[in-house]
């Protein structure tokens, strides 16, 4: 960055003309600053969290919410001024994006009935199934309605207490502002959205409520759900309160707008330049998922899609996986801890390029291994748990090279099952952009995942930005004086002079991960063995 780009930043900071993105992933909380310019990041920061297992429920602590966002925010702050020599006092606008569904259940004094279940949480399976049988669409473990009617279902002791419901973003969106509302993209995650009014299905609505007439659930749902609003417009403004929560050090000041709060699906399609029909995006974390947004309605209801919408409403099939790249890191984690204790230690970016490359030169098969990165249940794959393994035949090649190309082709395993079924339906696209911190070794992941899918996938600069730019563009999208739709803002005012890596299938991967993916499908059966064994 020149002298003069240096100062114009710092001047849009001290004018408070900078936008904050803020998102809650599954492993950290990251906090993103752009200033005039969209496409262009001038500050980060971030803190690792991890959620717990408590009382068979995958849950994060509200206390946890704030000391982690705290700790980010002050982390970019002391970014900022390392960088620039100011501190910011206030912003144009901001963000909050979060890990989509699950429950947050609040009573009429606004305290949390149950701890969180996040998304990770697949106890839901007989709501799911009675509830897609009701409305003639699918829905997922994962959705905030299952979690609900789920809870009808059990007779919890809460559900009469219940007053409101919330997803995360929505919850820290609430609390900085006031405003219980939620982006449409994240709304989608918990009850169906009709796009053509860009809200609830208040058909399906009706019905939920006349299911749960005779239960304990006293108030409408309706009246529970967060108000829906799209792209582009106003969602509140920063109070002092929410100042207080976000900067505890007093700097920050109040008024800041927000945009409204979304899911990390949605700002990982932002993020990737894929909310247009036929054009779809790979979010790669904790979880893996793919979103393709829609020409036309499919023709049937299929367990493995879930349909959601883009930020600005428009409908979207969604492969969702739990499980993506945690076992992966924890692979990566083992050989970092070997080069250590072997007295030569490397930085975990390097241990990364390593084993990428060493997966570059393997067998297009992986050798003859399969790997299972299960380490939760996998509703796609029909596992209420998960249990990591490996497992080879006595001909199998076991090197380095071919162990780690299996690790990463379970990766995409299962969500090459949920795309397979898309494209049965006769669904196009036309190029996959991809996201995430495993796609900062150029070329690998990529390259796999073009295999694995049969499609071109690109990957650009700030692919290992990721949904807290992707919410950080949004906020600046609301923010705009003057504007178009959201595609048209992100093809000229952030993507126009996008670089994009593009890597096409090559043939042999694309075999190599078929005679893989036979070999995982047969395994299935391994691992629900393991999973009633271990």
């Amino acid at each position: 960055m020149s002298g003069s780009s240096i100062d114009d930043v710092r001047a849009a900071i001290e004018a408070g003309r900078a936008t904050l993105g803020i998102e809650f992933g599954s492993t950290r909380i990251k906090a993103c600053l752009i200033g005039d310019d969209p496409a262009t990041v001038i500050a980060a920061g971030g803190h690792e969290w991890e959620n717990s297992f408590v009382d068979r429920v995958w849950t994060y602590s509200l206390d946890e919410v704030w000391t982690g966002v705290q700790a980010a925010y002050s982390e970019l702050v002391a970014d900022v001024e390392q960088r620039y020599g100011v501190r910011p006092e206030s912003f144009a606008a901001i963000g909050i994006s979060a890990m989509m569904h699950g429950y947050l259940a609040f009573a009429a004094d606004d305290e949390l009935l149950v701890p969180f279940r996040t998304w990770r949480n697949t106890t839901t399976g007989p709501a799911s199934d009675a509830l897609t049988d009701r409305f003639g669409v699918n829905i997922p473990l994962r959705w905030s309605i299952a979690h609900l009617y789920q809870a009808v279902l059990d007779d919890e002791s809460h559900v009469a207490e219940i007053r409101s419901l919330n997803t995360l973003a929505g919850y820290v969106h609430w609390k900085l502002t006031g405003r219980r509302v939620l982006g449409v993209g994240d709304a989608s995650g918990m009850f169906p959205i009709d796009v053509a009014t860009r809200d609830y299905d208040e058909d399906l609505i009706a019905r939920f409520d006349s299911l749960v007439s005779e239960s304990p659930l006293s108030v409408g749902l309706r009246d529970l759900l967060p108000e829906v609003l799209v792209a582009g417009e106003q969602a509140g403004r920063l109070t002092a309160e929410g100042a207080a929560l976000l900067d505890p050090s007093g700097l920050l000041q109040p008024g800041a707008v927000f945009c409204p709060p979304e899911g990390d699906a949605g700002t990982g399609m932002v993020a990737t330049q894929a909310v247009a029909p036929r054009t779809g995006n790979v979010s790669a974390g904790t979880s893996i998922f793919a979103m393709v947004v829609l020409e036309r309605p499919l023709s049937g209801v299929h367990s493995e899609l879930d349909i959601v919408t883009t930020p600005a409403g428009d409908a979207v099939a969604m492969v969702h996986c739990n499980n993506g790249a945690s076992e992966l890191a924890a692979w990566a984690g083992l050989f970092s801890r070997f080069a250590t204790a072997a007295g030569t230690p490397i930085d975990s970016d390097a241990v990364y390029e390593t084993l990428f490359r060493e997966a570059l030169d393997a067998e297009p098969d992986a050798g003859g291994l399969v790997a299972f990165n299960y380490l939760a249940g996998e509703p796609i794959a029909g596992l209420d748990e998960g249990r990591p393994l490996v497992v080879r035949g006595p001909d199998s090649r076991l090197t380095l090279g071919n162990f780690f190309r299996a690790q990463l082709y379970s990766v995409f395993g299962t969500l090459s099952l949920g795309m397979r079924v898309l494209a049965d339906e006769g669904v196009e696209v036309d190029r996959l952009f991809a996201h995430g911190g495993m796609f900062r070794t150029a070329g690998v992941a990529q390259r796999f995942l073009a295999g694995a899918l049969d499609a071109p996938v690109a990957v650009a600069e700030t692919a290992s930005e990721g949904g807290a730019w992707g919410i950080a563009v949004l906020a600046a999208f609301t923010a705009a004086p003057a504007k178009n739709d959201l595609d048209s803002y992100l093809r000229d005012a952030v993507f126009a002079d996008a670089v994009f890596d593009i890597a096409e299938p090559d043939p042999a991967d694309v075999a190599g991960f078929a005679a893989f993916l036979d070999r995982y499908r047969d395994g299935l059966a391994v691992e629900r063995a393991a999973v009633d064994a271990l």
